[in-house]
C-alpha cells in the first residue's frame, strides 16, 4: 500500500503523514462536493465573483520564462562511502586484470571520487544576478551551475542560506555585464483561495516548464516550526524545487518546495513558501549573510476548551506561557508564567502555532507591544525583541540553593478524581527520577491506567508545580486545592506539570 508522502521537490521523501487522516480529509472533500452537486440552488455568485478563466497564459509565460533558471549541482562522493559498491580482488591477484577488463572504470576506484548531481529551479530577483532557490536544492553542493532560458550556462556562488524555511540566495555574473531579466515578489497575503497561479520550473530536468492551477488553500502546516505554506493544484514535480509560483500580474507569490505524493509525481497537492515570508528572509540573507530571527524567551502551549475559563478567556485563543527563560526578553518585559499572549506587535495571536512565526518575523531590537490576559484582565507590556541566535546563551536557569530536605516519613497522597498519587520531594525521589535540587513541587509516583491523568500524558516522575495557579509542595496541598475546586463546582482543574524540565499546563476534568 502506498502512503501519501510529503516530498521535497529535488530529493527523496522527507515526511510520511498519517495516510488515513489524509484520506479522511479527501473523503470529507468528496462529501462536500456531493452536497454542492445535490443542492446547486443554495450557491449563487455575483458577476464580480464569477470571473472567467484566462483564455491563455501565453503572454504571461513569454514574459516570465527568461527570469526563471534551471539549477544543477555537483558534489564529491567520498571514496570511503563507495568501497563496498563492488568486490575487488587483492592487488597482484591474477583476477585483477580480468576484473579490470570486465568492469573497466566502473570498478571501485578509491583514488577517484565520484560526482553526484541534483537538479532544481530558481528565479532571478535582481538585474545584477541574484537568484533565489530552495536550500535543499544546493545543500552540500561543491559546484552550482545555472542554466538560463537561452541555454547560457553560468557558475553560481552561494551567498547565504536558511535551512529553517528552506531558502537560499545565489549570485551569478551577468553575461556581457548586461542587466538580467528579473521578477519581483508580490503580496502573497492578497492571494485568495481560488485565484489562478502559474508555476514555472525544471521538472525532472526537462527545462523551463509552465503549469497553471489555483490557490487551493492557505496557511498549510506540514510539520515544520515555521510552516505557513500556500497550497496549489498547479502541477509541480521533482525538479520544481525553488521555482516561482506567479499570480496573474506576473509577481512571485510563492516558492515551490514540497508536494504530497506516494510516487514523487504531481497529484495536484503542492506547497509553496509565501512571498511575504520569503521576501524579508531573502533581504536579510543578502544583507547579513544569515537570517536574524526574533526571539522572546518563552515556552508556550495551546489552550483547550477546559482551560479557557481558568485563564479568563471566553474561548480558546492566544498562546499560554508555560515557562519563561531567565533574563530573556520576556522576563525583562514583565511577562510571566500563566500569561496568555493575545497580540504581539499589533498582530492577533489566534493560537499558539502563530506566535513563533510572528515573533520570528519581528525585527531584532525593536520594542513592541504585547497584549496578555493576566488573572482575567488585559494588560499591555513593552518588549524588546531579542535574536534567536542568543537564545542558547540564556537558557541556563539560575540555580537556586538546595531546598530543605523533606521528611522521608511524609506519606504519598492519592488524588482520586484524576487517578494519580503524588509525594513530597525527597533526596531519594530526586535521585530516583533525576530531578535537580532547585526543582520544586510534588512528584508523581503512580498513575492509574485509563485515568484522566494518563489520558493527558502525565507520567511517573513528572512534577506538579501548581493546581489552579496555586503552588503546591505537599500531597495535602494538592488534595486540598482539588477538594476546593470540586466544592466550587469547577468542571476541571488546571495543573502546571513539569516533565523532564519542560513545563506545560494540563486540564483534568472532574469525573461525574
Amino acid at each position: 500500500m502506498n502512503w501519501v508522502q510529503t516530498q521535497r521537490l529535488a530529493g527523496p521523501p522527507l515526511r510520511e503523514p498519517r495516510g488515513l487522516v489524509a484520506r479522511a480529509r479527501l473523503a470529507a472533500v468528496a462529501l462536500v462536493a456531493g452536497a454542492v452537486w445535490m443542492a446547486p440552488a443554495l450557491i449563487q455568485w455575483t458577476p464580480a465573483q464569477a470571473r472567467e478563466a484566462p483564455s491563455t497564459f501565453a503572454d504571461l509565460a513569454e514574459k516570465l520564462l527568461p527570469a526563471v533558471v534551471n539549477i544543477a549541482t555537483t558534489q564529491q562522493v567520498p571514496a570511503e562511502r563507495r568501497r563496498g559498491d563492488l568486490p575487488r580482488p587483492p592487488p597482484g591477484s591474477p583476477l585483477e586484470d580480468l576484473f579490470r577488463d570486465f568492469f573497466g572504470d566502473r570498478g571501485p576506484r578509491p583514488d577517484r571520487p565520484r560526482r553526484g548531481t541534483s537538479l532544481g529551479s530558481g528565479f532571478i530577483i535582481d538585474p545584477t544576478g541574484y537568484i533565489v532557490t530552495n536550500n535543499h536544492v544546493i545543500e552540500g553542493a561543491d559546484e552550482i551551475t545555472v542554466l538560463l532560458h537561452d541555454d547560457t550556462q553560468l557558475k553560481a556562488k552561494l551567498v547565504a542560506r536558511d535551512s529553517k524555511v528552506d531558502i537560499a540566495v545565489l549570485k551569478v555574473e551577468p553575461p556581457g555585464r548586461k542587466p538580467m531579466p528579473f521578477v519581483k515578489f508580490g503580496d502573497s497575503d492578497k492571494s485568495r483561495i481560488g485565484d489562478w497561479v502559474v508555476a514555472i520550473g525544471n521538472p525532472f530536468g526537462l527545462g523551463g516548464t509552465v503549469t497553471a492551477g489555483i490557490v487551493s488553500a492557505r496557511s498549510r502546516d506540514i510539520g515544520g516550526q515555521y510552516d505557513d505554506y500556500i497550497q496549489t493544484d498547479a502541477a509541480i514535480n521533482k525538479g520544481n524545487s525553488g521555482g516561482p509560483l506567479f499570480n496573474m500580474d506576473g509577481e512571485v507569490v510563492g516558492i515551490n518546495t514540497a508536494i504530497y505524493s506516494p510516487t514523487g509525481t504531481s497529484l495536484g497537492i503542492g506547497f509553496a513558501i509565501p512571498a511575504n515570508m520569503a521576501r524579508p528572509l531573502v533581504e536579510q540573507l543578502r544583507e547579513f549573510g544569515r537570517v536574524r530571527r526574533g526571539w522572546i524567551g518563552v515556552q508556550i502551549q495551546s489552550i483547550s476548551e477546559d482551560m479557557a475559563e481558568a485563564f479568563g478567556l471566553d474561548k480558546p485563543r492566544g498562546a499560554l506561557i508555560a515557562g519563561v527563560t531567565p533574563n530573556g526578553p520576556a522576563e525583562r518585559a514583565g511577562l510571566k508564567q500563566r500569561d496568555v499572549i493575545l497580540s504581539f506587535n499589533g498582530r492577533e495571536v489566534h493560537d499558539s502555532k502563530k506566535l513563533p512565526r510572528i515573533v520570528a518575523d519581528s525585527k531584532v531590537g525593536d520594542t513592541v507591544d504585547v497584549v496578555v490576559m493576566r488573572s482575567g484582565k488585559r494588560t499591555t507590556l513593552k518588549l524588546k525583541v531579542g535574536e534567536l541566535e542568543d537564545s542558547d546563551k540564556q537558557q541556563a536557569s539560575a540555580s537556586g540553593s538546595k531546598p530543605p530536605a523533606a521528611r522521608e516519613a511524609d506519606p504519598p497522597g492519592t488524588i482520586e478524581p484524576f487517578g494519580i498519587t503524588v509525594a513530597r520531594l525527597t533526596d531519594t525521589l530526586r535521585e530516583k527520577h533525576g530531578l535537580q535540587n532547585a526543582q520544586k513541587g510534588v512528584v508523581v509516583v503512580k498513575v492509574a491506567d485509563d485515568s484522566p491523568a494518563a489520558e493527558k500524558g502525565i507520567k511517573v516522575g513528572d512534577l506538579i508545580l501548581e493546581v489552579a495557579q496555586t503552588e503546591v509542595n505537599s500531597p495535602s496541598d494538592v488534595q486540598n486545592k482539588v477538594k476546593e475546586l470540586r466544592e466550587q463546582k469547577k468542571k476541571a482543574a488546571v495543573l502546571l506539570v513539569e516533565s523532564k524540565g519542560d513545563p506545560r499546563f494540563v486540564a483534568l476534568r472532574f469525573q461525574n
